[in-house]
């Protein structure tokens, strides 16, 4: 019986690791367009929870929908971004129990571009709900007072720190059995931090030790920064405090991602 050997290897090149990186990512682009689906969750969740929590909340929390939509919107832009980062770690497993990363094996590209590509390919997620949110704030009555720059920059900002928790999720994603098994760890720690970060209910309307544990929530000082930005322009301590997190996160858990990555690969 005649057997096929793996492709043999050799170091690529910067320039070949970032090719097969834009081309994993690419492939992800066209898994995204046969399966449109995909993008219910960064298309559909920011237009549901805009429109519920503005008419349920609105004139409980702020007096009426128009106040409660310079709070809000800030908090659906953070929630809608960061639970979209659980997608790369899911694809990830969903990839690896399929068989697909053996076929990777044989090809003649960097053994890390399929993780690479995933984690860029995400951020078209993540810009997409970010477009989202303020699409569905506007049409509910929503201006930014901070203008269009600011608008930029908090989504940038909500960006660039889901881009390093889908770090996190990257490395659970590798080293989980199923997909479904990542997302209920994503359910049980995100949804809980997202509530608890003031995204939609002041954290001092809160019992005290719930306040206690609200400042110790990294998604808090994210929440308040893009408020600033969105409201009022302004940059503060949150904003400093909310990168250096997303550095933080990158340097713990991107090594592991790789490791575990190569070791399961």
């Amino acid at each position: 019986m005649t057997t096929v050997a793996p492709a043999l290897r050799r170091t690529p090149s910067p320039a070949q690791a970032f090719q097969s990186t834009c081309t994993m990512a690419y492939r992800g682009l066209l898994t995204i367009k046969r399966t449109p689906e995909q993008f219910l969750d960064v298309v559909a969740q920011p237009i549901l929870f805009t429109v519920l929590f503005t008419f349920l909340f609105g004139g409980a929390i702020a007096g009426d929908t128009g106040s409660y939509l310079t709070f809000l919107i800030p908090g659906i832009l953070v929630q809608s971004i960061i639970t979209a980062s659980v997608a790369t770690g899911a694809g990830l497993r969903e990839d690896m129990n399929s068989g697909v990363f053996d076929r990777f094996r044989t090809l003649p590209i960097a053994r890390i571009a399929p993780l690479a590509g995933a984690l860029l390919i995400d951020t078209l997620r993540y810009s997409i709900a970010a477009i989202t949110t303020f699409l569905a704030g506007f049409a509910l009555g929503y201006r930014p007072g901070g203008g269009f720059a600011a608008m930029a920059g908090a989504a940038l900002l909500v960006i660039g720190c889901a881009w390093a928790l889908s770090w996190v999720f990257a490395f659970l994603g590798i080293i989980s059995r199923t997909p479904e098994a990542l997302q209920g760890i994503a359910i049980f720690v995100l949804y809980p931090l997202t509530l608890l970060s003031g995204a939609f209910v002041p954290i001092d309307t809160m019992p005290d030790w719930l306040q206690t544990a609200a400042y110790l929530n990294p998604i808090t000082y994210l929440v308040s920064a893009a408020r600033d930005l969105l409201n009022t322009g302004t940059i503060g301590t949150d904003l400093s405090l909310s990168i250096v997190a997303a550095i933080a996160t990158v340097i713990v858990f991107a090594p592991l991602s790789v490791r575990a990555y190569m070791r399961n690969t």
